[in-house]
């Protein structure tokens, strides 16, 4: 059933995860309203109103939801930096959702962690994130906060297959490192279905991450598999390690498994892409759907 357009939904940040939201909640009926600090470089998102982030503060009065999507800095959340009155004085607002990372957890040397997990995070990153779920938390007396805990995004145009084509993927072995990861669709599922429930205020952590976490090296083995070629050599992580950036060598430290289960039944859904499987599989399906044959 369609949400009523008494439901107003502000998204700060319209990247790639923030425009799959703003799109399935205008969709469902929200009022939308998205912020981009570039919003004459991107094309017009259907259903959602685009404006400039230093201008957001007109949509934050009347929003009843409100969706974080920025990644902290130095300097802290950058929405709270610019925007923390504003959302304490919202006269209708009724919902919080902020999108985190389950690096918060830190490194659990392959043991699962679910959403009672104490955060315990390794990096600066990690602290980073923490903070900025701590400072949006503060609106909890008052308002339902949701943190999100996102495991390793893909979806449509981050998958393997165009590096698979092009000769440039590469299967990294490191025995016993796996790695969670959740579909795009599942995230935008999953806000959809926590903005249509009635909560008190209070605040709740909910994990996004699929069913199965997985080594590198078998999802490039699926991607292969599904294209119907060779998959590339396996490569050891320690030959791998000198080339890699700061950052992905920040991912291969730590090492823990995500459990999801209390969030799907806190939310009332399954994911559509339960493993890597399914979602490498309808990507690729929708890429055929879009081009022609692969």
């Amino acid at each position: 059933m369609p949400i009523s357009t008494s439901r107003s939904l502000l998204v700060f940040g319209l990247g790639y995860t923030g425009a799959a939201i703003a799109r399935a909640a205008a969709e469902a009926g929200f009022a939308v309203t998205a912020t981009s600090r570039t919003p004459a470089q991107r094309g017009p998102v259907p259903g959602v109103t685009v404006v400039p982030f230093g201008e957001a503060d007109p949509a934050i009065a009347p929003a009843t939801h409100i969706l974080a999507t920025a990644a902290p800095d130095a300097g802290g959340d950058p929405v709270l930096a610019r925007f923390a009155p504003a959302v304490a004085a919202a006269p209708a607002l009724r919902w919080i959702g902020y999108l985190s990372t389950t690096g918060v957890y830190g490194d659990r040397g392959g043991g699962w962690v679910d959403e009672a997990t104490p955060p315990a995070p390794s990096g600066e990153r990690g602290r980073r994130r923490l903070a900025a779920e701590q400072a949006w938390a503060g609106f909890a007396d008052r308002i339902a906060v949701d943190l999100f805990r996102l495991a390793g995004i893909y979806g449509p145009g981050r998958a393997p297959f165009a590096d698979l084509r092009a000769g440039r993927a590469r299967r990294i072995g490191k025995p016993g490192h796996a790695f969670g990861r959740i579909h795009r669709d599942d995230i935008a599922a999953a806000a959809l279905a926590a903005m249509g429930q009635t909560l008190p205020p209070g605040l709740r952590v909910l994990n996004l991450a699929d069913d199965e976490p997985a080594e590198n090296a078998d999802v490039i083995v699926e991607a292969a598999r599904l294209l119907g070629i060779p998959a590339p050599p396996l490569t050891p992580f320690a030959q791998a390690a000198p080339a890699m950036t700061a950052m992905a060598l920040s991912f291969w430290a730590e090492n823990r498994k995500v459990s999801s289960r209390r969030t799907q039944e806190a939310l009332g859904l399954r994911w559509r892409h339960p493993t890597y499987r399914e979602g490498l599989a309808a990507i690729l399906a929708a890429e055929k759907g879009a081009d022609g044959p692969a």
